[in-house]
């Protein structure tokens, strides 16, 4: 089995996603990034926008409202001001 990045996604009210995953898109205020396993450590602030959140064939989209990064070779948190599900 290939290693895989371990992505959080949590809002003010509650964690609205954990798990291990291929890549994490989101929105960051100097514009949109991709995350992997392995990417080098940033933080950064991000805007309103879409995070898309890829694993094989499967994607989940959410829609946040502004909110904060924190990336490891291992891992990313996304603490976003708002969060819900897109549909």
């Amino acid at each position: 089995m290939m290693a895989k990045l371990h992505f959080s996604l949590v809002a003010p009210e509650r964690e609205l996603f954990s798990g291990d995953v291929d890549q994490v898109d989101a929105p960051g205020v100097d514009g949109d990034f991709g995350v992997f396993l392995g990417h080098e450590p940033f933080m950064t602030v991000l805007r309103s926008g879409r995070v898309v959140i890829r694993d094989g064939a499967t994607q989940k989209v959410f829609q946040i409202e502004g909110g904060f990064a924190d990336v490891t070779p291992e891992s990313f948190t996304l603490l976003a001001e708002k969060a819900s599900e897109a549909v």
